[in-house]
């Protein structure tokens, strides 16, 4: 062997360090704009990460909903996305990250991932309804107003398959387009069971009566609903309700979807 295949032969350890050394300084100093854009895309532009500051690994930025790429009408989420994620699990494949909202969710959410699944943790988030409107139609033309609480339990993501659940509860809803308020207070249910979500629509309370059931599935998703009045706020909901689906019957609309 020659002088220079025992350099290069002692030197590839040192260079292989350095190489490696480099690829982490790198990944750890990634800003936290590498991660908004792609978040965007993955979302088709419905849910963006604006305004990011910090690295990938120690950040923050805004949560704003649009209807598309087009975030002309967009909304912003009250206060910052805080992430934190840890560096030394991923050597053992798995990544730690910890999830916090500022004014919206108060308790920190974790997320636990590797290449067999996923684990988020419980949690639970709380914001105004005048957020939905970012998301258009039909969501921006009934401008609506209250409070909106979302919670969730663990969920399980295991070889494309979710397990988990998750409700969403509409406080006091208020329209522009109505002259009823408030219209009532609703709650929707998502149960993820694998392969086949349900989702069903009830009311808790008011006025407008509100009511469906739905599936999600790799062949598509349906929702089958109603909804009515009660007697004495029919001829106040009845420009509301032929803006919210197709009439069925004497103060009745139908609320299918299929895609």
């Amino acid at each position: 062997m020659s002088v220079w295949m025992r350099r290069i032969g002692t030197a590839l350890p040192w260079l292989a360090i350095a190489f490696v050394s480099c690829v982490i300084v790198l990944v750890v100093l990634l800003p936290a704009s590498w991660v908004t854009p792609r978040f965007a895309r993955a979302t088709q532009g419905h849910v963006n990460l604006i305004e990011p500051s910090g690295s990938l690994w120690h950040g923050s930025a805004t949560l704003m909903l649009a209807a598309g790429p087009d975030a002309s009408a967009a909304t912003v989420l009250p206060g910052r996305v805080e992430w934190h994620t840890a560096f030394w699990p991923l050597f053992a494949g798995r990544v730690s990250m910890q999830l916090l909202l500022s004014d919206a969710m108060p308790d920190p959410v974790h997320i636990d991932a590797s290449f067999d699944g996923a684990t988020v943790s419980a949690g639970g988030i709380k914001s105004p309804a005048a957020l939905l409107s970012g998301l258009g139609a039909p969501f921006n033309t009934l401008d609506l107003q209250g409070d909106i609480h979302v919670t969730w339990t663990q969920w399980h993501l295991i070889r494309g398959n979710a397990f988990g659940g998750l409700t969403i509860t509409l406080e006091d809803m208020i329209s522009r387009v109505s002259p009823v308020k408030p219209l009532g207070s609703y709650r929707v249910v998502l149960q993820a069971q694998g392969a086949a979500s349900t989702l069903d629509l009830s009311t808790l309370k008011g006025p407008l009566l509100l009511s469906g059931h739905g599936t999600i599935a790799g062949s598509g998703t349906s929702f089958h609903g109603e909804a009515s009045s009660t007697p004495e706020a029919r001829d106040n909901l009845s420009g509301l309700l032929n803006l919210l689906g197709r009439p069925m019957g004497p103060g009745t609309v139908s609320l299918d979807y299929r895609r």
